[in-house]
C-alpha cells in the first residue's frame, strides 16, 4: 500500500511539474520545437478584460412570446421555447454622456483631417495625430476660421456666433456583410464584393421633444436635454436605427484600435441586440413572469412604482420621473440590467416581421433586412422592445412587440450594446 501510495504521488509531481513548465513556456510566447502538434494562440498577450459598465448574460432556454392573454389580438407572437447563447450586455442604456463621447470623436477627427493633423502609421499607413487634434480649441476664433467648412454658414448663425452645423457631424461607417458573403450563390466572388462603406450623420435630433407632441410645451427638454450637464447620465434619445449601429460601428473600432496598440488581442464587434436576446436578457432568468421583476404588478408590496412608464391616466410623476429618469434608476433584474422595461424603448436589430415567431430557428432566432433608402417603409420596420415612459404598463411587459422605422428617431427611444465575449471574463 505504500509502494502504490508513493507511485501515486511521484506521479502526481510529475504531471504538475510538466503543467507548470508548459505554462511557463506559453506565458513568454515560445512553442517547443519537438515535432509535436502545440498549437498556436492568436495571441499570447490577453484582450481587454471584463467590458466596463456590462454584464453576463448566460446562455440559456426560455418560453419566447407572450406570458399572458393577447388582449389586442395582436396575433404577432406566439409562446415557444427558445434557447440563446450567452453574451455580454450594457447594464444600463446608452446615456447622453457615453453617445456624447461619440459625437466629440467624430467631430474632432473631422476637424483632425480638415487640419492637416496626421501621421504615418508604424506599417506605412497614415492615420490621425491625436496628440496634435486634442491641442485645438473649439472657442479659439482663429482655429474656428480653418474650419469653416464645418460650420454654420453665416445667414444660419445667431448674432454671428460660429457654430459647427450638425448635420456635418458624419461618421463613416465601415463593415464587412459576412450574411451576403455566407450565401453559396457568393462562394468565390471577391472580398470588395461584401464591404459596404457609407455616411452617418451622428448628432441626435433634439427636436423630437417637440415633434412628437402635438400641443405640448417641451422646448426646454429640446433645448438642454442632450447638452445640460444634468442629463448626463439619462438615456440618449433622439437617435435612429441608423445611428445607433453606427455607435455600435464606432465603439468597435475605438476598442480595436486601444487593444492594437497595446498589442493586445482584437475583440468581437459591439451590436445590437437581437429582439429574442433582448427578450431572454429582460426577463432575467423568468421565463414566464410579464415582467422583468416578476410580476404580475407594476407594484412592490410597499405600493411603489417599479418602473418609468406612464401610470393611470396621465400620472406622469407617480413613478419619480416626469420625464427619463437616470439609466441606473430602479431595481436591476436578475441578470443585473437597469431599465429593461421602461425609461425609454430599446432598438434591437431584428426587422419588424409579424409572423417571424413562427419560421425563425429556435436556437438563437433572428430576422434580418439591411434596407436601403429606396426600400417600401415596410422593409425598414425595426423592432423595439420594453416600453418608455409615456407609454401605459401594457407596453412594459417583456413580450409585447413594437416597431418605428429605422430613419426615425423618438424622443421615447434608446439603444443598450452587446458584444460576444468569452464567459471566462466574469472572474476577471
Amino acid at each position: 500500500m505504500k509502494t502504490r501510495l508513493l507511485t501515486i504521488s511521484a506521479l502526481t509531481l510529475i504531471l504538475l511539474g510538466s503543467v507548470s513548465c508548459f505554462k511557463k513556456g506559453k506565458a513568454k510566447g515560445a512553442i517547443p520545437d519537438n515535432g509535436q502538434l502545440m498549437g498556436v494562440s492568436p495571441s499570447a498577450a490577453g484582450g481587454m478584460g471584463k467590458p466596463i459598465g456590462m454584464v453576463y448574460v448566460p446562455p440559456g432556454t426560455f418560453h419566447m412570446g407572450p406570458s399572458d392573454e393577447d388582449i389586442n389580438y395582436n396575433l404577432s407572437a406566439r409562446n415557444r421555447e427558445i434557447s440563446i447563447m450567452g453574451f455580454w450586455m450594457d447594464a444600463t442604456e446608452i446615456t447622453n454622456n457615453e453617445y456624447r463621447q461619440f459625437v466629440n470623436w467624430t467631430r474632432d477627427s473631422l476637424a483632425a483631417v480638415q487640419l492637416g493633423y496626421f501621421k504615418q502609421g508604424a506599417e506605412g499607413d497614415t492615420a490621425i495625430d491625436w496628440k496634435k487634434a486634442a491641442t485645438l480649441k473649439w472657442g479659439d476664433k482663429a482655429a474656428m476660421e480653418k474650419l469653416s467648412p464645418l460650420m454654420l454658414t453665416p445667414e444660419n448663425r445667431l448674432y454671428g456666433k460660429m457654430e459647427i452645423d450638425p448635420e456635418k457631424i458624419v461618421y463613416n461607417v465601415q463593415g464587412f456583410d459576412l450574411k451576403e458573403a455566407a450565401k453559396l450563390e457568393n462562394k468565390g466572388k471577391p472580398r470588395k464584393d461584401f464591404i459596404y462603406r457609407y455616411n452617418q450623420a451622428v448628432y441626435p435630433d433634439t427636436l423630437v421633444w417637440m415633434r412628437d407632441f402635438s400641443y405640448s410645451y417641451n422646448e426646454p427638454q429640446a433645448k438642454r436635454y442632450f447638452s445640460h450637464p444634468s442629463f448626463g447620465n439619462y438615456p440618449v434619445v433622439g437617435v435612429n436605427w441608423k445611428q445607433a449601429v453606427a455607435f455600435c460601428h464606432w465603439r468597435t473600432r475605438y476598442l480595436n484600435a486601444w487593444l492594437m496598440k497595446n498589442k493586445k488581442a482584437v475583440e468581437s464587434d459591439f451590436r445590437l441586440p437581437t429582439e429574442a436576446e433582448w427578450e431572454y436578457a429582460a426577463r432575467g432568468g423568468r421565463s414566464q413572469s410579464p415582467y422583468p421583476w416578476g410580476g404580475p404588478y407594476l407594484r412592490n408590496m410597499k405600493g411603489c412604482l417599479l418602473a418609468n412608464f406612464k401610470p393611470g391616466r396621465g400620472n406622469y410623476v407617480e413613478d419619480g420621473g416626469f420625464y427619463t429618469v437616470r439609466a441606473d434608476a430602479y431595481w436591476p433584474n436578475d441578470f443585473n440590467l437597469y431599465n429593461m422595461a421602461g425609461n425609454v424603448s430599446e432598438w434591437t436589430s431584428s426587422l419588424y416581421y409579424e409572423s417571424a415567431y413562427n419560421f425563425v430557428h429556435d436556437m438563437n432566432p433572428d430576422i434580418r433586412w439591411n434596407a436601403l433608402d429606396s426600400d417600401p417603409p415596410r422593409m425598414k420596420r425595426k423592432v423595439v422592445r420594453g416600453g418608455s415612459w409615456k407609454d401605459i404598463g401594457y407596453f412594459l411587459q417583456t413580450s409585447a412587440r413594437q416597431y418605428e422605422y429605422q430613419d426615425t428617431a423618438k424622443s421615447y427611444i434608446g439603444f443598450r450594446c452587446v458584444i460576444d465575449l468569452p464567459a471566462q471574463l466574469r472572474k476577471k
